[in-house]
Parts: C-alpha cells; sequence; structure tokens
C-alpha cells in the first residue's frame, strides 16, 4: 500500500515515516501544502495522512484536491487542534477518521488497519496471491497448507509486492525495503533479480508464478 503522509514537523514526520516503511508501506513524505498538492495531482495513494497545520496552508483546504484526484484514497486527519469543529469539518468533508497529537504510532497502524478491512481491502491476518496462501503471523507462504521455504529475505520481499498488488516496483525501492538502503551499482540490482528469481523457482514447483510479473525497464509487480 502507498501512502502520502503530509506533516511538516521534521522529527515526527521521520519518525512515521521510518514506522510505516518498517511496516511494508510505500511512504511518501510531504512537508508543504504546496508539496502534497503536487503529490496529490500525480501519485496514487491508499492512504493520505493529512497534517492540518501546514507552514504555507490549512490542511483542510487539500481536502478539495483529495476529493477530486484522490477518489479511492483513505484519509485520516492528524492534529494538535483541540477544536472539535476543526475535526468535525474534516469529516465532512471526506476524512474517514482523526487522531490527535500526540498518538501512539501503533494506533495509527490499527486506525489504518480498521478503515481498510471497512472497505475490504486489507485482512490483518494473510494475504492470497495466487494459488498462495500468506501467513503474515507466522511469516510463512503455503500451498494448500504445505510451507514452501523462503528465506527471509524472500520472503520479505514477496509481502511487500503482495500488500502493493498492481504497482510496478523499482529495485530501489525493493532494496530499501530489504536493507534500507538504494542500489548504486549494478552489482547490488542483480541481488533483487536473483531474490526474484529464486521466489519464481521454488513457488513454480507447485504452481504457475505468473502472476509475479517484470515489467521490462521498469522493475516487477504482482498482478491483481
Amino acid at each position: 500500500m502507498r501512502v502520502l503522509l503530509v506533516e511538516d514537523e521534521n522529527s515526527l514526520g521521520k519518525e512515521i515515516k521510518k514506522f510505516l516503511e518498517g511496516e511494508s508501506f510505500l511512504c511518501d513524505w510531504a512537508t508543504s501544502f504546496a508539496e502534497a498538492s503536487e503529490d496529490i495531482a500525480i501519485n496514487p495513494y491508499d492512504f493520505i495522512l493529512l497534517d492540518l497545520g501546514l507552514p504555507d496552508g490549512d490542511g483542510l483546504d487539500l481536502m478539495e484536491e483529495i476529493q477530486e484526484n484522490q477518489k479511492e484514497s483513505s484519509i485520516i486527519i492528524l492534529t494538535a487542534r483541540s477544536e472539535i469543529n476543526d475535526k468535525v469539518e474534516g469529516l465532512e468533508r471526506g476524512a474517514d477518521d482523526y487522531l490527535s497529537k500526540p498518538f501512539s504510532l501503533l494506533e495509527l497502524k490499527a486506525r489504518m488497519q480498521a478503515i481498510s478491512r471497512r472497505k475490504g481491502g486489507w485482512n490483518s491476518n494473510s494475504l492470497e496471491i495466487g494459488n498462495f496462501h500468506l501467513d503474515l503471523n507466522a511469516k510463512t507462504i503455503q500451498f494448500e497448507n504445505q510451507d514452501i521455504p523462503l528465506t527471509a529475505k524472500e520472503y520479505k520481499l514477496l509481502h511487500f509486492m503482495s500488500i502493493n498488488k498492481g504497482r510496478v516496483l523499482n529495485r530501489f525501492q525493493l532494496a530499501e525495503h530489504l536493507w534500507g538502503d538504494h542500489l548504486d551499482d549494478d552489482h547490488q540490482s542483480n541481488y533483487i533479480d536473483v531474490h526474484i528469481k529464486n521466489i519464481r523457482k521454488k513457488l513454480g514447483e507447485f504452481a504457475p508464478t505468473d502472476w509475479l510479473q517484470t515489467v521490462r525497464g521498469l522493475g516487477y509487480k504482482i498482478q491483481k
């Protein structure tokens, strides 16, 4: 899932972004009204986490742009404002929920899960891809109740791609998720290709893996 975090407070923004990426989200971070407006116009998001108190505008005024360009996005307002009117106005403009600062990151995740479950997009315990079943608690993948032995990196890569079904993920994004840094040469790039090859080989012994696609010149994706 892809998230846009709109938050101008540097330390909080870093903390939320790090947490979400650790939970296998793709997270873009905008620190101003103008930057958020540009991201909203260009990129599709599953969630938008919206701070109201931005340095160059009111977060509530972004709601109209979100409704116009991000009809499928779920919106959670993050606010230090105590006035109930601001919260009510945000919900009336289309927000799905709000969190008052300070808040727990685990609570943020729980709110996101609850919203996504209501919309039918998130089962917190398992994922189905092709004929395979990912058990998110046990961190295993199965075919007809038979465990398939993947390495920790292979499972992490497959899980990350699974929760971003339908999105092309380039090698930079995949490597950053696995190792926490960016690719800087072709040698490192090959590690991603090797992991994908091994996943296809191991799963292919049980059932077709044509849902795991190579997008030439761009990266990889799991087809919806």
